[in-house]
């Protein structure tokens, strides 16, 4: 089944489009996005689709620091009933845990976590952001929109005092790092592990003004009511654990399981009832993750292998052969040179 994105996530696609002196229409209608859909903010639309137009309109308008551009189009309404319930929570780390719970009512292929401890600033807290479209190799602009609206809703909740310490990306940038330091106000680290913002601890307990507990409380019925807790399948929830963890190197069954709170054998029975497996599953997001490193970043191919959770590089190199008939160097020097590697258009 395919992921899909309210067409909110699209606000502002066709004003900055214009802003940029191109025609949107023609790209719309390569990836068949109907214009009139993006008029419909509950309008669903493939989100594979959707990150391969961001990349292509970055491209045709000459703009790289496109999905940043973007994210200043948007504020928390994009979210929809979401946003409702996140901004009349009591405070920052609740209405953060709202967002990061019913996250997937805008996107299942969205997910985002708070974190009491950053994993690369020490003593602060940190949001974790990651995407997964599968079929799509090169997110740099969905990544930046998408974390771009995240920054705005954490200094739309905590105010002033709000201000990140760092910010890491997963993908090395096209456009100039400046433009990404101006846009976030803080430095900004490229081809990291994960997507995130690191601020101070004391941020998640701001309190929040002007909210409306019974709003909140309707907001999150209705949410409850319409969407359940978490419109996923086994096979998506496998799949963000084992993006999540491939770094570490604890990439079984069993540990997997556990993360999800379930046997290894229910695990096992509720993926085969989907048509999927564990080991295909995994097998499949180290390959879309290799690629991604590879197209997107400039790491060292030893490293990659690491994150992959691959015991040694000439691993790396024998599945790159394997999964893509190229090795490393090949599929990076291609990616390079504008020529599309897999998943879509550059």
């Amino acid at each position: 089944m395919t992921d899909m994105v309210r067409a909110s996530g699209l606000r502002g696609y066709m004003t900055l489009m214009r802003q940029l002196g191109t025609d949107p229409t023609p790209l719309l209608r390569r990836y068949r996005i109907a214009p009139a859909s993006l008029a419909d903010d509950e309008a669903l639309i493939p989100m594979l689709a959707v990150a391969r137009l961001l990349e292509s309109s970055a491209s045709a308008a000459r703009c790289p620091d496109f999905g940043l551009r973007l994210a200043n189009h948007q504020d928390i309404s994009v979210l929809g009933p979401v946003a409702i319930a996140i901004r009349n929570a009591p405070t920052v780390a609740s209405g953060l845990d709202t967002a990061s719970r019913y996250l997937f009512v805008h996107s299942p292929g969205m997910a985002m976590t708070v974190h009491a401890r950053s994993d690369f600033v020490p003593g602060a807290a940190m949001v974790r952001f990651a995407l997964d479209v599968p079929g799509q190799a090169v997110l740099r602009q969905t990544m930046d929109v998408c974390l771009g609206d995240i920054h705005h809703i954490v200094a739309l909740l905590a105010g002033s005092r709000y201000a990140p310490q760092a910010v890491t990306l997963p993908h090395t940038p096209l456009a100039p790092p400046l433009a990404y330091r101006r846009f976030y106000g803080a430095p900004v680290h490229f081809a990291q592990p994960h997507a995130a913002l690191h601020f101070a601890p004391s941020t998640l307990a701001i309190g929040l003004d002007a909210v409306d507990g019974t709003l909140r409380q309707l907001a999150i019925e209705y949410l409850a009511q319409h969407f359940g807790d978490r419109a996923q399948t086994v096979s998506a929830r496998v799949r963000h654990a084992l993006q999540r963890t491939l770094d570490s190197g604890q990439v079984g069954k069993t540990q997997v399981a556990s993360l999800l709170g379930l046997h290894p054998r229910t695990l096992q029975r509720r993926l085969a009832a989907e048509g999927s497996g564990f080991e295909v599953l995994r097998e499949t997001v180290r390959q879309e993750t290799a690629m991604r490193y590879l197209s997107e970043t400039r790491l060292p191919f030893s490293q990659i292998a690491e994150l992959l959770g691959l015991p040694e590089q000439s691993v790396l190199s024998r599945n790159c052969r394997r999964w893509f008939g190229k090795t490393p160097s090949e599929i990076r020097r291609r990616a390079r040179s504008g020529v599309s590697t897999h998943g879509g258009s550059r």
